[in-house]
């Protein structure tokens, strides 16, 4: 009777499949593929200034305020504590397509030439989609993983780095080598992974699975594979002329590797599931019934959180112990918080000054533009080696050493800071060193500023604490990027203008040549950067013994607890 029908198996697997954990994690993999348009901005913002007839300052306005869109995610928090995630997930796909599809109207003639506020408005609504997507896959993965959060933070915003190299292929395959085109790809691709991923996101209760670990290693390897596949084609790409099939055979390969884990998964939870149904007395509706009663007990525990939850307003100068749920008020007024926002504004501040003006930093130094597009693809590359690196190394240190994450921050402000120094007085090849540097410090800084407020104030309003912890990284990249980097270059490029006897009036853009264009905004960057890694010193100093405990006994014990429920209620454990 329990047995299922011929070809009716496949069918309840496939159930089975989607709704997991495991394929939470795949879904949420493409969606964060998709959640780094933002890094693209350098091959496609000389097109912005060419044809709209920006200077170098306009532009970095424009480019802070796609760094005010991507990093301000407060809004996306708030709302993800009050509707489900695929609604949040909708909101985002609609937010990038509007807002890229407006910046590639304006761009292509097919709009009257916009105003500059009209094209801020356009990409500071198309960069804060990416928020929705973090909000919505990356926050999800981390409450169902939590005792793995710094790999799983790794992992995801690993897949986040690599995203500007995996559209560069996907348009290059698609549009051929028309950065224009390029802005419609960000405009539709990710908006459709979105919508097409949008119901199989979502929280569930933390299970324990033994090999859970090997799990994200494979991960880990096939993702690293991923990434050299890339740097190598990158390579090429620069050094020989593709034809077009070449580059639908590059992006078919992406698209293979892409969709590795989710073979992995399949394995694994064929596995599980032939485990489940072999058990005598428990029946294929049985092992459905394990996932139907997992979000079961999700639910009533999340109801149960709200009736006991602290008024918003109440004890905000008393919080609880380090790693216990703050509310909002008491995370963001603490000093924990103040310090790591410092470290944050100095060290993303800068790095994303450096990322944005690599573009104009190789045309200054005279690289070709073929070669300065290299730059960008090693920044987006190492970008995924950081985060990858930063998430399972610091993961591996705190388990077996109790070494606090927020020193390992300190180690990757002092590097991005040789990266700043590179840039500030160039040799021949230098440039290409300087990319690596700083896309890998950059990637490393993320995965540790989310993995340690997630740690210091708990996962109940990680939605909100982790999208305000961010904050600080448009505003030090407005006044690193707009108001020290772009008047900098600026001003060189009017003294170059000065010295051929013409004005600002007889040149459409402002160009400048030569190592001087920014040798003072790096190395203002560059101490800047320090006194950034001095004060992440403070925080590991107030963290040290939180650190040398066990932060995740708590986890442990409410997944007991939880397990504990589901047999009390499950029949089928009664009937064994």
């Amino acid at each position: 009777m329990d047995k299922p029908r011929g070809g009716f198996e496949p069918f309840r697997f496939t159930v089975y499949l989607v709704g997991g954990r495991w394929f939470t994690v795949f879904a949420s993999f493409l969606v964060m593929f998709g959640a780094g348009a933002t890094y693209l901005f350098g091959i496609y913002s000389k097109q912005i200034k060419a044809t709209l007839g920006y200077d170098q300052t306009t532009l970095n306005l424009i480019g802070f305020f796609k760094d005010l869109g991507a990093n301000v995610g407060v809004m996306s928090g708030l709302i993800a504590e009050v509707i489900p995630t695929w609604a949040v997930l909708l909101i985002g796909s609609a937010m990038n397509f509007a807002g890229y599809f407006m910046i590639w109207a304006a761009v292509t003639g097919k709009i009257p030439k916009p105003r500059v506020w009209h094209m801020c408005a356009y990409i500071c609504i198309g960069a804060n989609s990416q928020n929705f997507a973090n909000t919505g896959a990356l926050v999800t993965c981390v409450k169902n993983f939590p005792e793995g959060r710094g790999v799983m933070l790794g992992l995801l915003k690993g897949f986040v780095g690599l995203s500007g190299a995996l559209m560069t292929q996907m348009y290059l395959a698609i549009y051929g080598n028309d950065s224009k085109s390029l802005i419609l790809l960000i405009a539709w691709l990710p908006a459709a992974i979105s919508v097409l991923f949008v119901y199989t996101i979502r929280t569930l209760e933390p299970g324990q699975n033994p090999n859970e670990r090997r799990i994200f290693y494979q991960f880990l390897y096939v993702s690293i594979v991923l990434a050299l596949f890339l740097m190598v084609v990158t390579i090429l790409q620069k050094q020989f002329v593709f034809p077009k099939w070449a580059y639908a055979l590059s992006a078919t390969a992406v698209c293979v590797l892409l969709f590795v884990p989710l073979m992995i998964i399949i394995r694994e939870e064929l596995v599980l599931w032939k485990d489940k149904t072999q058990l005598p007395n428990v029946s294929l509706a049985a092992a459905d019934h394990s996932n139907s009663t997992t979000v079961k007990v999700t639910v009533e525990r999340t109801n149960s959180d709200k009736k006991m939850s602290t008024l918003w307003y109440a004890d905000i100068f008393r919080p609880p112990a380090r790693g216990e749920d703050y509310t909002i008020l008491q995370a963001l007024l603490s000093i924990d918080m103040l310090v790591l926002f410092l470290a944050t504004f100095c060290g993303l501040g800068s790095s994303l000054t450096a990322v944005d003006n690599l573009g104009q930093i190789g045309e200054s130094l005279g690289y070709k533009a073929r070669v300065t597009s290299t730059f960008l693809s090693l920044v987006s590359i190492w970008n995924y080696f950081g985060r990858v690196f930063s998430g399972f190394v610091s993961e591996g240190l705190l388990e077996r050493y109790k070494v606090p994450r927020p020193l390992m921050m300190t180690f990757v402000l002092l590097l991005s800071c040789v990266g700043h120094l590179l840039i500030a007085f160039p040799t021949p090849g230098s440039l290409y060193v300087a990319s690596i540097i700083i896309g890998f410090s950059f990637g490393a800084q993320l995965p540790l500023l989310f993995a340690i407020i997630s740690e210091l104030f708990g996962l109940k309003y990680y939605s909100t604490l982790f999208n305000c912890g961010q904050l600080a990284s448009p505003l030090g990249s407005y006044i690193l990027n707009v108001r020290v980097t772009g008047k900098l270059y600026d001003r060189e490029a009017l003294k170059e203008l000065r010295r051929k006897g013409l004005d600002r009036s007889a040149v459409k853009e402002l160009t400048c040549i030569g190592s001087n264009c920014y040798r003072l905004s790096f190395i203002i960057l560059t101490l800047v950067t320090l006194f950034g890694a001095l004060v992440s010193l403070v925080l590991v100093a107030r963290t040290r013994e939180f650190y040398k405990g066990d932060i995740y006994k708590k986890f442990r014990e409410e997944l007991e607890l939880a397990q504990n429920e589901v047999k009390k209620d499950d029949p089928t454990v009664k009937k064994q």
